[in-house]
C-alpha cells in the first residue's frame, strides 16, 4: 500500500510525530540514518499501526504515493541541507517537502526560494509541544510554498492540539520563511514567560520567605485566574517534587540553564529589525548569566551579598508579585508582536497576530487563557500598533502598575535580580514616554562625530550640525 506521508528522522519529536500521524489515519513510512533507530522504533509498535520501515532513501521515496510527502525532523541547520541535497535526485515536480525542525527562518527563506526553482513545494513548519505534543497533538505553524499548504493541510490539522472551542490550532501563517520565523518568536516569548516565573518565584521564596508548598499553592491558586497557562501550572508541580529525605528536587539541580539558539535568534533579529525586544534579550543573557556558575561562586566571595530579613508584610507583597508578573507577562506578548510587525513589512509576509494568538491556545509551552484576550484585541482592531493601544491591556498595565513597581522594589531591597521584570517597567515607561532623554545622545552623537540632528521646532525632514567646540553655531546639512 502506498503511504501518505513520510518521516525522515525517528528522534523523540520525529517518532513521536509519526505515531501521531499513524493515529490519525494516515499510511506513514519512517527512515532513520541510522538503520538500528528505525528496527528499534518498528520493533515497538503495536502490529495494526500503520506505519511502514524503510532503510534507504530510495525505498522511503518509492513507499509514497504521488505528490510524494517528506516530512524532515532534523537538527537545525546544515543537517537540513544535506538531507534536502541527498532527496533532490529523487524528487519530482510537484512533490513536497517539509521541515518540521527548529530551523532558521533566514534558512527556510533561502531554501523556499531555491527549491521553487526546482518546481518542489516547500513548507517550514514550526512545532511547539516538546514530545508529549507531538504525541498528541502540537500547535503547528507552517509556512514556505502556499501551493504546497493545501495538499497536506488536512494531514496536520488532524494531529494538530485542539483549543477549548475544538479549533485545531493549526493554520497558515506566510511564505517563505514565516511559519519558522513566528515559532521562533513563540520560543523568544517562552524564554520571557520561564524568566518571569522564576522570577516571581525567587521573590516568593527569598523575598518573603515563603515555604515551598506556600509557594506551589499560589501558583496553584494563580493559575485559576488571569495567569493560567502551562508554564505556571508545571511550576506548581515542580514545587510539590521531593527527594526521599524529603528536600525539594529543585534544591539539588545545578542553577545553570541551558539554550538551544531560538532564544538567541528571537534577540538578534530584533536589533536587525531595530524593535525593543527588552525583557526577551534580558531572558536570554539571565541563561548566559547562569552558566557562569564558577564565576559567579567566586564574585559571590569577593562581593558579598549580606543577608537580608524576609519582608513580613507578605499579603500585599504578594499581590504585588502576581500583578508584576501579569504585566510583564503582557509587555513580553506586545514586543514579540512587534517585532512579528516589523519582521511582515521587512519580508512583505501577510501575517494575521490574532489567528497566531489562536494557533498557541493548546499543544505548545506558552499555551495560556491570555491568548483569547491577544486574539479579541486584534479582532478589535486588525491594524492595532501594539497590544497597549488596545482598552483591556491598556487598562490591566494600569491596574498592575502599583504593585508592578512594588515588586521591583521588593527586588532591590532583597538584593534579587529582575532583569525579565524590570527591562518590562522600563519598557512600559519609556514606551509611554512622549519625551525622552535621546535628544541628548543626538547632541552628544554630533558633539563627537558631526552626525546631525533634527529641530522639533523645524522641517523635522532637515538636518543640523553645531560646531560645539567653536563658535557654536548651527548649519544646515545636506544629507
Amino acid at each position: 500500500m502506498s503511504c501518505d506521508i513520510a518521516v525522515y528522522g525517528l528522534g523523540v519529536m520525529g517518532s513521536n510525530i509519526a505515531l501521531n500521524f499513524a493515529d490519525h489515519g494516515l499510511q506513514v513510512a519512517v527512515y532513520n540514518r541510522t538503520p538500528s533507530v528505525t528496527r528499534e522504533f518498528v520493533d515497538n509498535l503495536a502490529a495494526d499501526q500503520a506505519i511502514t520501515a524503510c532503510y534507504s532513501v530510495e525505498e522511503l521515496i518509492g513507499a509514497l504515493s504521488t505528490p510524494r510527502v517528506v516530512f524532515l525532523m532534523a537538527k537545525a541547520g546544515r543537517v537540513v541541507d544535506l538531507i534536502i541535497e541527498q532527496l533532490g535526485p529523487l524528487l519530482e515536480p510537484g512533490d513536497i517537502l517539509i521541515d518540521g525542525g527548529n530551523s532558521y527562518f533566514q534558512d527556510t527563506q533561502r531554501r523556499w526560494t531555491q527549491l521553487r526553482e526546482q518546481q518542489i513545494r516547500y513548507l517550514g513548519v514550526g512545532i511547539s509541544g516538546g514530545e508529549e505534543g507531538a504525541r498528541h497533538g502540537p500547535s503547528i505553524m507552517p509556512g514556505g510554498d502556499p501551493a504546497a499548504w493545501p495538499p497536506v493541510e488536512d494531514m496536520f490539522r488532524r494531529i494538530a492540539a485542539r483549543a477549548d472551542d475544538g479549533e485545531p490550532c493549526c493554520r497558515w501563517v506566510g511564505e517563505g520563511g514565516a511559519g519558522h520565523y513566528v515559532k521562533m518568536i513563540h520560543n523568544g516569548i517562552e524564554y520571557g514567560d520561564m524568566q518571569l516565573i522564576a522570577e516571581a518565584w525567587q521573590l516568593m521564596r527569598d523575598g518573603l520567605g515563603m515555604a515551598d508548598d506556600d509557594i506551589a499553592d499560589t501558583f496553584t491558586e494563580w493559575n485559576r485566574g488571569p495567569l493560567s497557562s502551562y508554564l505556571v501550572d508545571i511550576t506548581a508541580d515542580i514545587l510539590r517534587v521531593r527527594e526521599a529525605d524529603g528536600s525539594l528536587r529543585l534544591d539539588h539541580i545545578l542553577d545553570a540553564a541551558g539554550q538551544k539558539g531560538t532564544g538567541r535568534w528571537t534577540a538578534a533579529d530584533a536589533l536587525e529589525t531595530g524593535v525593543p525586544l527588552t525583557l526577551i534579550t534580558e531572558a536570554v543573557f539571565a541563561r548566559v548569566l547562569s552558566s557562569m556558575k564558577n564565576e559567579r561562586i567566586a564574585a559571590s566571595a569577593r562581593l558579598g551579598r549580606a543577608p537580608v530579613d524576609a519582608e513580613t508584610d507578605r499579603a500585599p507583597l504578594l499581590a504585588a508579585i502576581h500583578d508584576a508578573l501579569y504585566a510583564s507577562k503582557i509587555i513580553s506578548y506586545a514586543q514579540g508582536f512587534l517585532q512579528m510587525r516589523e519582521a511582515a513589512g521587512e519580508h512583505d509576509w501577510q501575517l494575521a497576530f490574532g489567528d497566531i494568538a489562536l494557533l498557541w491556545r493548546a499543544g505548545c509551552i506558552i499555551r495560556s487563557t491570555f491568548l483569547d484576550d491577544i486574539k479579541r484585541a486584534f479582532d478589535r482592531d486588525p491594524a492595532l500598533p501594539s497590544l497597549l493601544f488596545d482598552d483591556f491591556f491598556a487598562d490591566a498595565l494600569q491596574q498592575a502598575e502599583d504593585g508592578w513597581r512594588e515588586a521591583v522594589m521588593l527586588g532591590i531591597r532583597q538584593r534579587i535580580p529582575l532583569p525579565a521584570m524590570s527591562s518590562a517597567l522600563s519598557f512600559y515607561d519609556g514606551y509611554r514616554s512622549a519625551v525622552l532623554p535621546a535628544n541628548l545622545l543626538q547632541a552628544q552623537r554630533d558633539y563627537f562625530g558631526a552626525h546631525t540632528y533634527r529641530r522639533i521646532d523645524r522641517d523635522q525632514a532637515l538636518a543640523w550640525h553645531t560646531h560645539w567646540t567653536g563658535d557654536r553655531a548651527e548649519v544646515p546639512v545636506d544629507e
